[in-house]
């Protein structure tokens, strides 16, 4: 519950404790505290309890971990080995392969000994056909105005 707490929060969370309940009081409130939790564990002890015993014999297997959604798809892959032939195609896609494939078809260079699809030849300028958007524009002379965009203003 308290895992991620340090030593210095621990001391800080002590000496907060005994400047607010005093060190007279501080005690019986530890015990109350620890009592408050002790009967909500056993309140949902009996909670799990009851709903097992609703549930059937057909459930008696059943885990309240198993609701967490992490927990739940770990247990089903571990028990599921159909995913063969999905470990096979995630180790034959290799993403970095991919993008600098997609990089070199878009800068217009030839890809560099990759085995997939062929890259169409330069047409226009552009290795896909049309326009190259990449391609700096030319700078209009110093007394062409540019082309007024509505949707700019």
């Amino acid at each position: 519950m308290f895992n991620d707490i340090g030593g210095l929060e621990l001391v800080a969370l002590v000496v907060l404790a005994v400047l607010i309940f005093g060190p007279d009081k501080l005690p019986k409130v530890i015990q109350d505290a620890a009592r408050f939790i002790r009967k909500i564990r056993a309140f949902s002890e009996s909670a799990k309890h009851d709903i097992r015993s609703e549930l059937g014999p057909e459930f008696k297997d059943f885990e309240f971990e198993d609701l967490n959604p992490k927990t739940y798809l770990r247990k089903q892959l571990a028990e599921n080995e159909d995913l063969k032939e999905l470990k096979e195609l995630r180790g034959s896609f290799d993403l970095k392969k991919e993008i600098n494939e997609v990089a070199d078809a878009v800068n217009g260079k030839e890809p560099s000994d990759a085995p997939g699809p062929a890259v169409p030849a330069a047409v226009n300028g552009s290795p896909g056909g049309g326009p190259d958007l990449l391609k700096k524009r030319d700078t209009p002379a110093r007394d062409e105005r540019p082309p007024f965009d509505s949707d700019a203003t």
